[in-house]
């Protein structure tokens, strides 16, 4: 936020517009999940692709006023496609809800990666053997 000063006289206050379109990553277990918060227009208006050269999905609407890239680095990283049937949307309160179905190999690495968390020791304060000067 930037309180303007300088010659305009007035007290005009510089910030993002609340009407302004942002977008929040929170994944689910089963998917990628993405949440448009600010997009009035009725479902039938949005438009959620693939782009099978980039890699990305693409979030559009019929009136362009809204154009969105989206990349999947946890996809990039195993070298795996965003799959067009794998996305879904939804929309409510102004928030488009776009999701993209997690693959069979991320699924098995999450599970892998919460199997390994749930073995490793947890030390409780107190415990650690650090010795006085």
């Amino acid at each position: 936020v930037f309180h303007g000063g300088g010659g305009g006289g007035g007290d005009e206050l510089i910030a993002t517009s609340s009407d302004q379109p942002s977008i929040v990553r929170l994944d689910t277990k089963e998917a990628f999940q993405w949440r448009v918060r600010n997009m009035p227009y009725p479902k039938e208006t949005y438009q959620v692709t693939a782009d099978d050269e980039k890699n990305q999905v693409v979030i559009r609407t019929t009136n362009k006023k809204y154009f969105k890239r989206i990349d999947v680095p946890d996809l990039n990283r195993l070298g795996l496609r965003v799959e067009e049937g794998g996305i879904s949307i939804a929309h409510a309160n102004r928030t488009l809800v776009v999701s993209l179905k997690k693959p069979q190999k991320i699924l098995e690495l999450e599970a892998e990666l919460r199997k390994e968390r749930k073995s490793m020791k947890v030390s409780k304060e107190g415990d650690a053997d650090c010795k006085q000067q």
